[in-house]
């Protein structure tokens, strides 16, 4: 006869044989499929790649706007947004002409005091002078014209209301401080009390030799970079993107708007666009300061299907030619990967794998 070990053995074998299997969740996760993680891998190692083109921090976020997936690098790091900035702008004015307290044929007087650098300065001295606010969108937009922002951002309510605008969004990440003018001033390293920008800019230069040196060799004032104000994550202002292009933040007119005047930006030819193939709809806006270089926009694919883009980057010495590389190297990495997609669903779908 067996004996009393013997016999509780034999029990306990078959106790264990008809126990119920631990599910699936006891050892965690499944695996992720290879296919999809070569081809996440791989986007990633390329952000990896480009980015080691500059000496200072990039960031990198992309969105598909069908499937909502997205992929980024330094995604949550906050940039300067430098002129990227007046995408947020142009937000805050197409929701006024929404609402009805402003007009795209309203006209808006050019205040001497809200005069910069560069565009269409020379048009402040001319008394009584004005601009509709469709142009002013357009020249901010397309041409990056700082006195057209900042003409604008004074309309809008100051910077407050425009960082309020994104927030009642529920973006967060993303904060408005200043016009241009006086975002200019904080790279400058100078903080003037009074007189017009010119003559803030002309002694600041002839009394500190460094902001010439500095606007000479492109070179990043640290202090600014490590400033939060004025300053987005790329997730952030991808956000911002697809809250346009969802229609979540503005009327279809206005979001159409917007997105066409983007698609005639005469800036950074060489930055999202540069290694796209000819054709490409690419709706964008620049950014660009020393030792900074920005652009954010929607790219189209050959198929009517598009993706959100933000590139940043900071803190750089080694000029805007590396700079504007690793935007279009980004574009077109993101480009070939969204394409591809749909080529990586099949796949998944044959190894009965859902995403």
């Amino acid at each position: 006869m067996p004996s009393l070990r013997q016999i509780g053995a034999s029990c306990a074998a078959l106790g264990l044989f008809f126990a119920p299997l631990p599910s699936a969740d006891a050892f965690g996760p499944p695996p992720r499929p290879q296919v999809l993680l070569t081809a996440e891998a791989h986007l990633l190692a390329e952000f990896d790649r480009f980015a080691a083109l500059s000496d200072g921090t990039v960031g990198v976020a992309v969105q598909d706007l069908q499937t909502g997936e997205v992929q980024s690098r330094n995604g949550d790091t906050l940039f300067p947004m430098a002129s990227a900035y007046k995408v947020a702008v142009a937000g805050r004015i197409l929701s006024l002409v929404d609402g009805g307290s402003l007009k795209l044929d309203d006209r808006l007087a050019l205040d001497p005091a809200l005069a910069s650098e560069g565009g269409i300065a020379w048009m402040f001295s001319r008394p009584g002078a004005t601009l509709p606010v469709s142009q002013l969108l357009d020249l901010m937009l397309t041409r990056s014209d700082n006195n057209a922002t900042d003409v604008l951002v004074a309309r809008a309510g100051g910077p407050k209301a425009v960082s309020d605008f994104v927030a009642g969004l529920g973006i967060h990440g993303l904060r408005v401080d200043s016009d241009t003018a006086h975002l200019l001033y904080r790279a400058m390293g100078i903080n003037p009390q009074s007189g017009t920008f010119q003559q803030n800019a002309g002694a600041a230069r002839r009394a500190d030799p460094m902001i010439q040196r500095r606007d000479v060799r492109d070179l990043p004032n640290m202090d600014f970079m490590l400033d939060p104000r004025d300053t987005a994550t790329p997730l952030a202002m991808n956000q911002l993107l697809v809250a346009y292009e969802s229609g979540k933040a503005l009327k279809p007119e206005s979001t159409q708007l917007l997105f066409t005047i983007m698609g005639h930006c005469q800036t950074g030819k060489l930055r999202l666009s540069g290694m796209l193939p000819p054709g490409t709809p690419v709706a964008h806006k620049t950014g660009s300061l020393n030792g900074v270089g920005n652009d954010v926009g929607i790219i189209g694919l050959p198929d009517g299907r598009r993706f959100a883009i933000t590139v940043f980057v900071m803190k750089d010495s080694r000029g805007h030619v590396s700079r504007d590389q690793i935007m279009a190297q980004a574009a077109r990495a993101a480009y070939d990967y969204f394409l591809f997609a749909p080529k990586r669903r099949v796949a998944l779908n044959k190894l009965n794998v859902h995403v």
